[in-house]
């Protein structure tokens, strides 16, 4: 009983998002499987940052002031190594990241064109007497842009914190493992 309450609440919470998705058309879950994916890199990214990265960098440091030598050409290579291994742990996914940004407007763009071959559709078949019909090819036309341009927004806005998160966190792991005891 209290999980068929349970569904119906799910289900009544999910049927404007589904009623948003239909109107639509299939670009729009095309744009909703890039977005998620994209957002799911985000957050690995950030629990990245926030989690495992730090645990990684203390240990290079203890590593570096536990060392003797932080001058000789085999110590610098050390460090060197250390340096690139961050960075590229730091970057990696924020390429891929930002090709799933770029992607957003465009699938967007192939919704707008999908949704005006549905007018057109209507028109040539139907004519351009009943604008019900119209409207349903605009709104296949105008969903898939806007949620293809805010979908980019946030997500140019998301990467490109990331990023200078990133430069940031890498600068001061560098700075702490030029210092000497």
């Amino acid at each position: 009983m209290e999980n068929d309450n349970i569904l119906l609440s799910v289900q009544h919470l999910l049927a404007p998002l589904d009623q948003f998705m239909s109107q639509g058309g299939v670009v729009l879950w095309w744009l909703a499987a890039v977005v998620v994916i994209c957002w799911l890199l985000v957050v690995e990214r950030v629990v990245f940052l926030l989690c495992a990265f730090p645990k990684q960098r203390q240990q290079w440091i203890e590593q570096w002031q536990q060392r003797q030598d932080h001058d000789s050409w085999y110590a610098l290579a050390i460090r060197t190594a250390w340096l690139d291994k961050a960075h590229i742990a730091l970057t990696r996914n924020l390429s891929f990241i930002k090709v799933l940004v770029t992607l957003c407007p465009m699938l967007g763009l192939l919704g707008t064109v999908t949704g005006m071959i549905s007018v057109f559709d209507v028109m040539a078949n139907l004519g351009s007497n009943n604008p019900k019909l119209m409207a349903s090819g605009i709104s296949l036309a105008t969903l898939p842009t806007m949620a293809g341009m805010v979908a980019a927004l946030s997500g140019l806005f998301a990467h490109s914190r990331l990023v200078k998160k990133c430069q940031l966190t890498e600068f001061k792991l560098e700075k702490a493992l030029r210092s000497q005891r």
